[in-house]
């Protein structure tokens, strides 16, 4: 009732200078109106500081020296990258990872030294300038005098811009680099968000639930998915040592959804497996056939349960007694997952390479599970397509590097069905697996586009097949060479696959081969690009 006061004072204020008769009257309506809304004004910057603070405090606790936190940095001139750096931190939180929250301002060498993993989540504003509360930052370390390196530091960097502009996401670039030159690691490649863009922003919760452990953090913001179908499921790796590998392939219920290109991202809505789904039901003592609403749709209380994210079972207790209605709404939905595409339109259905994850107790992981056992052939698959420009194959025909491991190969298929389709065939797959016997992804195929001149060379690395493990950034250093030739011959280089261990041994071996300064050239030149995971 005290939030309203203020306002129903300058409506009333309102009212009185409006209907009153005489000057008097009118004047004390003015000063009413006015005194009521300057309150509510300040009201609401309090209400607005209080919260922030309320919402800082929750991201720092349990942010101890003994517990090595993830230092959660941001640099906000509106209040949206605060916003959500908030939220990034209370994720991670929420998945059991101690945070420090910070803002720009406090930021120092000294705190980054000592810190071994951050996420900073920046603004650009102006022509290109960093938000007020970084300049300071700005002035003292990225253009001036620089702390000790940076070796210990794992970092994400979001950037949030307006591509409307000439400078573009300037000051998360310029962090970047800054951090890149002083020898920190990224988790990932830097997120850059176009004026919101909500594809760019589950992609970063996409990497906070990896950087969680695979934790099931729910999205901020539910994707409007597409209907598909199931339609083949097909295991590429029969007696691996791994683990399963699939071939999977989706055709949509809308044809006009056969709209991407090479590079994009398939955002899944998975689904809960049926035992997780009845176990609930049994331990609510609900009928899982009862009528429900779910994301606009009528359903079974069971088909609704599905897409949404239980409680721990320490907590379902205070579930009991909930209306089936009451529980759908109270539960989050499930939160989406990422795959490359690994085909194109004209192929008339998406096609994805997934492979099984497990977690230590041996449960499938969500989605890895719902697509390639829980889902019967023929099921509807909630799924959507996210633009991602940063992977998109070049418009020319320059020579291309391509470089993965593993179910990488499906974003690199990709690439190379839409070279071929351009016409462009100066092309080189260098690809890692386990086992040539078990692990030869799509052989076939790579073998006829290398008897029809689309690819010019295939060179694979077994990493369990002869007396010492070789990877795939062993087989980019063995034709340092040839690539540093392909590269003064104009190539650009494309790395999709796992970020730990591939992604940073092919990024050391091209450092060897080309040097610090030109493969920073051709990251700038949008000529090196990476899409890991």
């Amino acid at each position: 009732m005290m939030r309203l006061l203020p306002w129903v004072m300058l409506v009333a204020g309102v009212a009185l200078s409006v209907l009153a008769h005489g000057r008097d009257a009118i004047a004390a309506g003015v000063v009413i109106a006015y005194v009521g809304f300057c309150w509510g004004v300040l009201d609401g910057h309090r209400r607005h500081r209080a919260a922030r603070a309320a919402l800082a405090n929750v991201a720092n606790d349990g942010a101890t020296e003994d517990a090595h936190p993830t230092l959660v940095a941001y640099a906000s001139q509106t209040g949206f990258a605060e916003q959500l750096a908030v939220q990034t931190a209370r994720a991670l939180q929420g998945a059991g990872r101690p945070v420090q929250l910070v803002s720009f301002a406090e930021l120092d060498g000294a705190r980054l030294a000592a810190c071994d993993q951050a996420l900073f989540l920046v603004s650009t504003t102006g022509e290109g300038d960093a938000p007020d509360m970084a300049s300071g930052f700005a002035r003292r370390l990225l253009a001036g005098t620089t702390p000790d390196a940076l070796r210990q530091l794992r970092y994400g960097v979001l950037a949030l811009g307006d591509s409307s502009y000439a400078h573009f996401c300037a000051f998360g670039r310029a962090l970047s680099g800054w951090l890149e030159s002083h020898h920190a690691q990224p988790l990932f490649d830097r997120v850059e968000v176009d004026n919101g863009d909500p594809g760019a922003l589950r992609h970063w919760q996409n990497h906070l639930s990896a950087l969680s452990g695979g934790a099931e953090i729910a999205d901020w913001e539910r994707p409007r998915y597409g209907r598909w179908r199931l339609v083949e499921r097909r295991l590429l790796n029969p007696g691996s040592q791994g683990e399963a590998a699939f071939h999977l392939a989706l055709e949509p219920e809308d044809a006009s959804q056969l709209a991407w290109r090479a590079g994009d991202i398939a955002e899944i809505g998975p689904c809960q497996s049926p035992d997780v789904v009845d176990r609930l039901l049994a331990r609510l003592s609900l009928d899982g056939t009862a009528p429900v609403r779910c994301d606009s749709r009528p359903m079974t209380l069971s088909e609704a349960l599905a897409t949404r994210l239980p409680l721990p079972d320490s907590q379902l207790d205070i579930l009991t007694g909930f209306t089936p209605q009451r529980l759908v709404d109270a539960l989050p939905a499930l939160p989406h997952r990422e795959y490359s595409v690994a085909s194109l339109p004209a192929d008339g259905r998406l096609e994805l390479l997934v492979r099984q994850t497990r977690h230590a107790d041996g449960r499938l992981g969500l989605a890895s599970g719902w697509l390639t056992e829980f889902a019967r052939e023929g099921a509807s698959i909630a799924l959507r397509v996210r633009t991602n420009r940063s992977f998109h194959p070049p418009e020319d025909g320059r020579p291309l590097i391509l470089i993965g491991n593993g179910t990488g190969l499906a974003g690199l298929r990709a690439l190379i069905k839409a070279r071929a389709e351009a016409g462009h065939h100066r092309n080189w797959l260098l690809f890692g697996e386990r086992s040539a016997v078990h692990d030869n992804f799509h052989a076939e195929e790579l073998t006829a586009w290398l008897l029809q001149g689309v690819l010019q060379r295939v060179d694979h690395a077994w990493s369990r097949d002869g007396a010492m493990p070789r990877y795939v950034q062993d087989a980019v250093s063995a034709q340092a060479a040839t690539i540093a030739a392909w590269v003064e011959q104009g190539a650009s280089i494309y790395v999709c696959g796992s970020l730990q261990g591939m992604a940073a041994g092919v990024q050391e071996a091209l450092l060897r081969i080309l040097g610090e300064s030109t493969l920073q050239q051709l990251t700038e030149a949008g000529s090196y690009r990476r899409d890991v995971y």
